[in-house]
């Protein structure tokens, strides 16, 4: 990334001041980023699942955190709330810690995901899932009262996010019932997040790993956190500006994002065109 789109940013928002390169960040200064981050209660790493730099990143800010102490639990998108390793002693197997987590390793490559995982375990900090689980989730599709969890403007931004998400191929009818999934997966988390910093230790704080549309300050988890606790959203960005521009990055929806190098291009809606092609 060119230091002439790091200037463009920075006079487009204050928020892009904080904005980084951090593929090959030596770790005292990622040590340094950091600390602009604290104090806070909760901190949401929002990714992109496909960047693998983002993973990387990951598990360095885990050992980081957890090696000064701060960490008081990692939290995670991609395992079920109710999931914990707490029974599990540091030093566990990853075999052992896949099983308490209930590891779905078809959805969430555990190569991806281990190396930030067990940073944690080995640190003696305890990881919990945070997700909604499936089988929560025809409950949610009917409920109704979903509906005004949200200011009408972060709903309707949801809503058009469930569209856009499903490459426009989504049925009108079922984007109402796809949107109060995602409000009840951001309620989950947020509960579970809050209930991990209510026991924190003074100076702790509780990791978020989840994608950043979860992260997202205007309709995310964010939105259904108390408000005295402090929260710090950060958004892991692949790519530069022509990435930074669109709806999902804008730079007002998080305290800071990292960027890191882009990741190639693929065709994501490819399958989904052929899952809703009318059949013959």
């Amino acid at each position: 990334m060119s230091s002439l789109w790091l200037a463009a940013c920075f006079v487009l928002h204050p928020a892009c001041a904080q904005t980084q390169e951090f593929a090959s960040l030596p770790d005292s200064e990622l040590q340094a980023r950091l600390a602009q981050w604290l104090p806070a209660d909760v901190i949401l790493l929002g990714e992109q699942h496909d960047a693998p730099e983002h993973q990387a990143l990951q598990a360095r800010i885990v050992k980081a955190l957890a090696g000064q102490g701060r960490l008081a639990a990692l939290l995670l998108e991609m395992a079920d709330s109710g999931q914990s390793t707490q029974a599990l002693p540091p030093s566990a197997s990853e075999a052992d810690v896949q099983r308490a987590l209930a590891w779905n390793s078809e959805a969430w490559p555990w190569p991806a995901y281990g190396p930030a995982v067990m940073q944690a375990v080995r640190a003696g900090v305890t990881v919990r899932g945070a997700n909604l689980p499936r089988a929560d989730m025809p409950a949610h599709m009917t409920d109704s009262s979903l509906d005004s969890r949200l200011p009408a403007a972060a709903w309707q931004a949801q809503q058009q996010a469930i569209r856009e998400g499903h490459c426009g191929l989504l049925p009108e009818r079922q984007v109402t019932p796809m949107t109060r999934i995602q409000v009840g997966r951001d309620l989950r988390m947020a509960q579970m997040l809050t209930q991990a910093a209510r026991t924190a230790k003074a100076r702790q704080v509780v990791l978020l790993i989840s994608g950043s549309a979860h992260a997202d300050k205007a309709w995310g988890v964010p939105q259904h956190v108390p408000a005295d606790l402090r929260v710090r959203s950060v958004r892991l960005q692949a790519g530069g500006a022509e990435s930074a521009s669109t709806s999902s990055g804008r730079t007002e929806n998080f305290d800071q994002f990292l960027v890191t190098p882009p990741v190639p291009a693929q065709d994501y809606c490819a399958g989904l065109r052929q899952q809703f092609a009318p059949t013959r």
